[in-house]
């Protein structure tokens, strides 16, 4: 991408420039804010490093390249961590300015920036990149700063240090110092006092004098003045005020571009400075988010087939159409406009969906999918943060759906976190539009499903299934440690989609691989920590036809993010129990039972079970024996009768499940039953036996179990599903998440 580099003169802003041209990209020009009054060094500013701008100007001619400037007519007027476009703030004129750079320089389709650890600086960058159709690059985000700053040094980055304010640097010692020089005195006070040593927390800040990106000259600076802001005893403020530099031409000089190489009508002499004034227009958006609704002729035309779970803190809705015979656009559009309308009703909106399962008939449809999504939800109707997503492409039209199906969680309050990084960086993959990497709300971190791509270049990993997979779980393990966990300990559950295209062969080697990963995390993790309590996650495999970007896999992690609180782990495959359970539908206890089953529970908050039913397991529920060609492969379709039976097995053994730890029906966040399209039983065949066996129990228990005209449960169709890569083969397999509310 051709990329246009906000560069405050620090070193970081410089070093940004470097890792994206290292990745590819190609800087065309630079960005610079200034102060309204060229004699003030600096201003009180949450966003903007001004202490040097006198010398930016020079940039331009080191570089070979336009440089754009415009004064900070604004101040910091929305000062909460999320932006919204506020008339007069400081944020507003970075975007008139490259909006300036972009109606001269109509190919720049990216911003490059310096942020390393601020929230506040990479959400504001990130807004203005959204409004303007921009992709903001962040390759500095969240890496090592210890290694990042000596990564720095060893690349060539001559930075000096134009304000310090922080306990153990003097403005008269440690002012127009090089990084160099300073790096292990930094380090030093890191140990004493914990500052951050590439100056995050305003410890100090730079001014780059010669990097490798100055192909045509250094800057030398001659003299300067201290001036001090603050002399308290502790941590005086001092800031670099320069009276005299020059440029240093470098011999052989090459500029790095040359007039012809920028295809576009801008003609200005490259090293030219450009001030931005104020435009008319004004900053708006280069396209406006429409508020697209479902026709409500639809409503008449389609029948509509809903389902809710009971829990009165945090459910379950799940959409889709019956008999549709409209493609996936139209089927999206009004599976999306019933969902919200049934959230209105309800008294909700999107602000309170915390996580969106996107099942679509067509992976080649994906972006027409997207292009759908995003007019629906958007970060307007979303102040609190976009919902968490995972999309996969399921065996929809086969068992009877329409071609978009939707599951989505709800929470009753918006007390909820949510990680959304739309940056390119080198952290983790970037999430470029109204979906986010993570939402936490009351102890479960929601994860989006992540696929095996490399954070910088947005591809996938090449080598094949058990590369991408150790991918995801290293993007997976970054995500987790923004809310100060790991995948590695705090895990319930993984779900691992494999797309069919994976061989049997590769499916073992994933198995390997996922345990060897995780294991080797595991270590890692608790060398950095003295104690620790560890759950012992949950694994459910599931066979797809498609995954984005033709990925191999996909994984979606739930983690518990336990408080200060003392919790109780418990993860058991094997259960006991000193009470006779009752018996329905004449099952009775069985030793073999307890293979079916693994549950993790966190006392008195969380229960997770995976039932797994094989068809081993299902000729022993049936009593009388299955065909033996679909004892033996699977593949072949079940009698209704028998299926009729399982599906009760499977509500009786979740009942018992859930009963000996105390959760009832009623706590269910979500419940799936993934279903074979090998059985060749529709979804309208499926469903009325689950309902029917769950009317059954509230009947025969005497449980307050509402089994109303929704089903508090959703049929999922795959191509296959189980707990282990090697044997996705399962009859049914079911997924239940409880929460106490």
């Amino acid at each position: 991408m051709k990329v246009v580099a906000l560069v405050s003169g620090g070193k970081d802003s410089c070093y940004a420039m470097m890792k994206a041209i290292h990745y590819g990209h190609e800087i065309v020009a630079l960005a610079n804010l200034m102060p309204l009054d060229d004699s003030v060094d600096e201003l009180d500013s949450y966003m903007y490093q001004t202490v040097g701008h006198q010398i930016i100007v020079r940039y331009a001619e080191c570089m070979g390249l336009p440089l754009f400037r415009r004064r900070i007519q604004g101040s910091s007027r929305h000062q909460e961590l999320g932006y919204k476009e506020t008339q007069g703030d400081e944020v507003e004129d970075l975007c008139i300015l490259l909006r300036e750079v972009k109606r001269q320089i109509p190919s720049v389709s990216a911003v490059s920036s310096g942020a390393i650890a601020s929230d506040y600086q990479r959400l504001r960058v990130e807004s203005v990149c959204s409004r303007l159709g921009l992709v903001s690059l962040a390759y500095l985000w969240k890496q090592d700063q210890s290694l990042l700053l000596q990564e720095m040094i060893t690349n060539g980055i001559v930075a000096v240090t134009v304000k310090v304010a922080a306990m153990g640097l003097d403005p008269a010692k440690h002012l127009g110092k090089e990084l160099a020089f300073l790096n292990a005195y930094l380090h030093k006070l890191k140990e004493l006092y914990g500052i951050n040593v590439c100056g995050e927390g305003g410890e100090y800040e730079t001014l780059t004098l010669d990097c490798p990106l100055f192909s045509n000259a250094r800057i030398v600076l001659d003299e300067y003045q201290v001036v001090m802001h603050s002399s308290d005893s502790i941590a005086p403020v001092g800031i670099l005020h320069p009276l005299a530099f020059h440029l240093e031409n470098k011999a052989d000089v090459q500029y790095l571009k040359s007039q012809d190489k920028i295809h576009e009508s801008f003609t200005q002499k490259l090293g030219s400075v450009f001030e931005v004034q104020d435009s008319v227009e004004g900053c708006e958006a280069t396209c406006k988010p429409v508020d697209y609704r479902a026709d409500p002729i639809n409503d008449i035309e389609h029948k509509f087939n809903i389902s809710r779970t009971n829990n009165k803190g945090t459910f379950s809705i799940c959409f889709w159409l019956q008999d549709s015979c409209n493609g996936l656009q139209e089927d999206l559009k009004i599976v999306l406009g019933k969902i919200e309308s049934q959230l209105l009703g309800l008294g909700f909106g999107w602000e309170n969906v915390l996580y969106i399962h996107l099942y679509i008939d067509d992976m080649n449809k994906f972006s027409e999918a997207n292009e759908t999504y995003v007019k629906f939800i958007t970060q307007e109707k979303c102040p609190f943060g976009v919902p968490s997503r995972s999309t996969v492409e399921m065996p929809l039209i086969e068992m009877g759906f329409s071609r978009a199906y939707i599951e989505v969680l709800v929470a009753n309050n918006k007390d909820k976190k949510v990680l959304h990084v739309q940056s390119i960086s080198s952290w983790a993959p970037s999430c470029i539009g109204p979906y986010s990497q993570a939402t936490l709300h009351e102890g479960i971190l929601h994860m989006a499903g992540q696929l095996g791509l490399d954070p910088p270049t947005m591809n996938l990993c090449k080598g094949g299934p058990g590369v991408e997979l150790e991918q995801a779980l290293k993007n997976s393990e970054a995500v987790a440690k923004c809310f100060n966990c790991s995948i590695t300990t705090s895990a319930i559950a993984f779900v691992i989609y494999c797309s069919k295209h994976i061989s049997l062969l590769e499916r073992l080697d994933i198995q390997e691989k996922q345990e060897t990963i995780l294991r080797q995390m595991k270590i890692s993790h608790l060398q950095e920590r003295t104690t620790y309590k560890a759950l012992d996650p949950l694994f459910l495999y599931v066979l797809v036809p498609d995954l984005p970007k033709r990925a191999y896999v996909e994984v979606k992690p739930i983690l518990y993010v336990e408080d200060d609180t003392d919790v109780a782990f418990e993860v058991v495959t094997e259960r006991f129990c000193l009470e006779t359970p009752p018996s329905y539908w004449g099952f009775k206890p069985e030793n073999w039972h307890d293979s079916c089953t693994q549950k993790c529970v966190i006392s008195g908050k969380i229960c997770a079970i995976i039932l797994s039913i094989t068809s081993e397991l299902a000729a022993k529920i049936c009593f009388d024996s299955l065909p033996a060609e679909y004892v033996n492969n699977g593949q072949h379709s079940l009698p209704k009768a028998h299926m009729e039976k399982i599906s009760k097995f499977c509500i009786y053994l979740l009942d018992k499940v859930m009963t000996d730890d105390d959760f009832a029906w009623e706590d269910i966040m979500s419940l799936r039953f993934y279903i074979p399209v090998s059985l060749q039983m529709s979804v309208q065949l499926l469903q009325p036996m689950f309902c029917n066996a769950l009317f059954e129990l509230s009947e025969m228990s005497q449980k307050k179990l509402k089994t109303g005209e929704e089903p508090i449960f959703n049929i999922v169709p795959v191509i296959g599903s189980g707990r282990s890569a090697s044997s996705m083969d399962d009859v049914v397999t079911c997924e239940l998440m409880a929460q106490k509310s």
